[in-house]
C-alpha cells in the first residue's frame, strides 16, 4: 500500500509539473475596446476561433464568422450572440478549400462592409483529400489560403479543439486521456490570439512567433529570408496572384 501511495504521489507531481510547463496560458491582460470596429474571424464557429469571437464581441466589435458549414455557423452566431450579450455577430460564408470561394468571400465583404479592422486566420483542418484547385487539403487549407496572419496568428498546438474532428473513433478514444490531462482548453488557447489582435504597442513584432503571450525564438530554418521569399512566391503562383 505505501508503494502505491508513493506511486500515486510521484504520478501527481509529475502531471504537476506537466501541466505547469504544458498547459498553463498566460493570459491577454488588454482592456482595448473595439466599438466601431469590424472583425473577421475565420473558423469562428467552434473551438478558439469560437471563443475569440465571444470575446471580441464582449469587446463591441461587429464580429464576422467566416465558416463553410451554415447550420453550424448560424448556430455558433445565436450562442455568440448569447454569450456575449452583443448582436453585432454576423455569418458569411467562406469555403477554405476553394480559391474561388475565398474570391468570391472577399467580394461580398468589400460591397456589404466598409471597414475592417482585425482579421483571425483561425480555422485550420486535419484531413486526407485535395482541395476543390487540387492542393493536398491540409496545405491548402492551413497554409495556401491562411497564409496571412495579421495581426494575429496561429495557435493551435493540438489545444483541445476539433481540429481532429475527422480522425478515426479509435484514434480520438485512445487520445482522449493525454489531451484531457495535457491539452489547454479552447479559453486558455485563445489568449495569445486575443493578446496579438488586441494588445497595443507590439506592431514593431509583426511577423515574429508567439507563445503564451510572449514572442518565441525561431529555428534556424524559420528565420531563412530566402527560403520565406521563394515559398511566399511559390503561395502567390499557386493562388493565381503572380
Amino acid at each position: 500500500m505505501d508503494v502505491l501511495l508513493l506511486a500515486l504521489a510521484v504520478a501527481a507531481a509529475l502531471y504537476g509539473v506537466m501541466y505547469l510547463v504544458c498547459v498553463r496560458a498566460t493570459w491577454c491582460k488588454s482592456k482595448r475596446t473595439l466599438h466601431g470596429k469590424t472583425v473577421i474571424v475565420t473558423g469562428g464557429n467552434a473551438g478558439i476561433g469560437k471563443t475569440t469571437a465571444v470575446d471580441l464581441a464582449r469587446r463591441g466589435a461587429r464580429v464576422i464568422l467566416a465558416c463553410r458549414n451554415k447550420q453550424r455557423a448560424e448556430a455558433a452566431v445565436c450562442d455568440i450572440i448569447k454569450e456575449s450579450g452583443s448582436n453585432q455577430v454576423v455569418y458569411m460564408q467562406l469555403d477554405l478549400a476553394s480559391l474561388q470561394s475565398v474570391r468570391s468571400f472577399a467580394e461580398t465583404f468589400l460591397k456589404q462592409e466598409s471597414r475592417l479592422d482585425i482579421l483571425i486566420n483561425n480555422a485550420a483542418l486535419h484531413i486526407h483529400g485535395r482541395t476543390e484547385d487540387g492542393f493536398g487539403m491540409i496545405f491548402g487549407v492551413n497554409h495556401i489560403v491562411e497564409i496571412n496572419m495579421s495581426p494575429s496568428i496561429k495557435t493551435v498546438r493540438a489545444i483541445r479543439t476539433e481540429l481532429a474532428r475527422s480522425s478515426l473513433p479509435i484514434i480520438k478514444i485512445l487520445n482522449r486521456p493525454i489531451i484531457f490531462l495535457f491539452f489547454k482548453d479552447p479559453v486558455a488557447g485563445a489568449q495569445t490570439t486575443l493578446h496579438c489582435a488586441l494588445q497595443e504597442g507590439i506592431e514593431p513584432l509583426s511577423g515574429c512567433y508567439f507563445d503564451n503571450c510572449t514572442v518565441m525564438d525561431l529555428k534556424a530554418n524559420a528565420r531563412d529570408d530566402a527560403t520565406a521569399k521563394k515559398l511566399w512566391e511559390i503561395s502567390e503562383r499557386f493562388c493565381g496572384l503572380a
